[in-house]
């Protein structure tokens, strides 16, 4: 069974998680080149992240600006950092009450499909919801997780946004558990118009127990992606 090193990082910045992230990230891709050159087979590292972000928009590599609602004095006034990144996707929110995780996988000891990555994904936070009587749906031609698909009320839980190289993952979700959706006015969520975003306060009325939240994801990751997690300490 592969193993993974799991870590939270806590309340951290989005670009020092960032820049985390790319040292893992490296530290895979170099072990993988070293392979190939040398004709070894040394073992990969695998990691999954959660976290939390202070207040940030982020927008994906493809994304379009005009997403965001906001100018640069409006940001600054409110408190709300803005980052252009390398993932997929188009604008999100990130804040305090969000889990973030942030997957970065060496896909070799996987599956060779981004595909299915995303699917698999995506059943995490569906069996996580489960947990708590929330109906997580995915919506044909938009990765995330969504309530009341096909209806005039449809609205995301959770968003998604990746990149991969050499078969190597970064970047991942973020699932609403209790941010201020206030923020989410500011922008037109992953670029898609005429649908709503909430959380699983808001659906079920009261404050989640964010740590359980996190048991949950642990627990579905392992399951969905049949590894054993490795927990350490905060980076």
């Amino acid at each position: 069974m592969v193993q993974v090193i799991f870590k939270d990082l806590g309340l951290k910045d989005y670009l020092k998680t960032w820049d985390y992230q790319n040292v893992l990230f490296q530290e895979i891709l170099d072990v993988k080149i070293d392979n190939r050159k040398n004709e070894t087979n040394h073992s990969t590292p695998s990691y999954l992240l959660f976290t939390e972000h202070p207040h940030v928009y982020t927008l994906g590599k493809s994304g379009d600006f005009n997403n965001l609602l906001l100018n640069e004095s409006e940001l600054e006034k409110r408190g709300i950092s803005y980052h252009k990144t390398n993932r997929g996707g188009d604008i999100t929110y990130h804040g305090p009450g969000q889990i973030v995780a942030y997957p970065i996988l060496n896909l070799d000891d996987f599956f060779h499909d981004i595909h299915l990555y995303m699917r698999k994904l995506e059943e995490v936070i569906i069996l996580t919801l489960a947990d708590y009587g929330i109906k997580g749906e995915r919506s044909k031609g938009e990765t995330g997780v969504w309530l009341d698909v096909d209806t005039p009320f449809a609205r995301k839980i959770c968003a998604f946004g990746v990149r991969a190289s050499r078969w190597v993952t970064m970047h991942g979700f973020a699932l609403n558990v209790n941010p201020d959706l206030g923020y989410f006015d500011h922008i037109i969520p992953c670029g898609i118009k005429g649908k709503g975003v909430t959380s699983m306060q808001a659906e079920l009325g009261t404050k989640i127990p964010i740590e359980e939240v996190k048991s949950s994801l642990l627990e579905k990751f392992s399951k969905v992606f049949e590894v054993e997690l490795i927990r350490e300490i905060k980076a």
